[in-house]
């Protein structure tokens, strides 16, 4: 199997589980009815904490692999910036949008990728890509135009926080492949959630999640959601994720995107959620403008 091949198998099973995180998050947050059950930071905090005690293990084992300790603090940006704040920003989302939407906004990831590499990394852009990403920019506008519900405030900053978590998203990567592209993808994963632990620890009881657990009637059925969401869409993809962008660029890795909206809106669909056909023509033209961005105009 070529590194090719490998990397676009690893991409699309890296889409279905990210794809399927988002109604996931929901299913923790609320019953069939649409009641409360465990609120959008006690969810965030209980899927960090999940992970980070998943991964403490290999952690252990990857501290002595650390080759410098400036290290440390890229680590720290991809733990932060790549994990515990953007699970708080997209839970808390989700309680003004759909969990279809979040995930079409989470096409902003590829463009704030590139647009970070490009001012702080130095990463040339061809013609093409600036092209790309202005398409994909129209393409983003006209999605938070067309979401329903947002002509309150409320709904803005709903957006907003998943815009938000799609920058931190960009941070993360650039910090993965420009300055930690000679660890291995286990220890980078680890070392992040290492990192956050302690504050996704004092997070669980900060938020009183104990109390829910404890006093809830569906608190161990929405719990069994959140241990999906936290073994499986939290620590083992991450550690797919930087293992993609090992094999290949930021915008590679970045470009699953391309295919979490679709995910996300069917499984969404599946659930009962509605999805407008202008969001539906939105994520076209994000997705066209990513596409261009990523594709080549010659090979060397």
């Amino acid at each position: 199997m070529t590194q090719t091949l490998k990397s676009w198998i690893l991409l699309l099973l890296l889409a279905c589980i990210w794809g399927s995180s988002f109604i996931l998050m929901k299913k923790g947050m609320f019953t069939e009815e649409h009641e409360p059950i465990f609120s959008a930071p006690q969810v965030a905090a209980l899927r960090m904490l999940l992970a980070s005690i998943a991964l403490l293990p290999f952690a252990l084992r990857s501290v002595r692999k650390i080759v410098a300790w400036k290290d440390l603090l890229f680590f720290a940006v991809v733990g932060f910036c790549g994990n515990l704040i953007p699970a708080f920003l997209f839970t808390y989302s989700e309680t003004g949008i759909s969990s279809g939407f979040a995930g079409m906004l989470n096409s902003f990831t590829p463009i704030f990728t590139m647009g970070i590499g490009w001012i702080v990394f130095g990463t040339k852009l061809t013609s093409r890509q600036i092209v790309g990403s202005i398409v994909a920019t129209v393409g983003i506008i006209l999605l938070v135009w067309a979401g329903k519900g947002l002509d309150t405030k409320a709904g803005l900053v709903h957006v907003l926080a998943v815009v938000l978590a799609t920058f931190l998203y960009g941070v993360s990567l650039n910090t993965i492949k420009h300055k930690l592209q000679h660890y291995q993808p286990v220890t980078i994963t680890s070392m992040a959630f290492l990192i956050v632990f302690l504050p996704a620890l004092v997070s669980f009881f900060l938020f009183d999640t104990i109390t829910v657990i404890k006093t809830h009637p569906q608190a161990w059925s929405a719990f069994g959601y959140i241990s999906v969401l936290a073994l499986v869409g939290t620590a083992l993809a991450v550690f797919l994720f930087n293992g993609i962008i090992r094999m290949s660029s930021t915008l590679f890795a970045s470009s699953v995107t391309y295919f979490i909206p679709i995910v996300a809106v069917i499984i969404g669909t599946y659930f009962g959620e509605t999805i407008a056909l202008g969001q539906v023509l939105s994520v076209l033209v994000v997705l066209g403008g990513i596409l261009l961005v990523n594709t080549k105009t010659s090979k060397k």
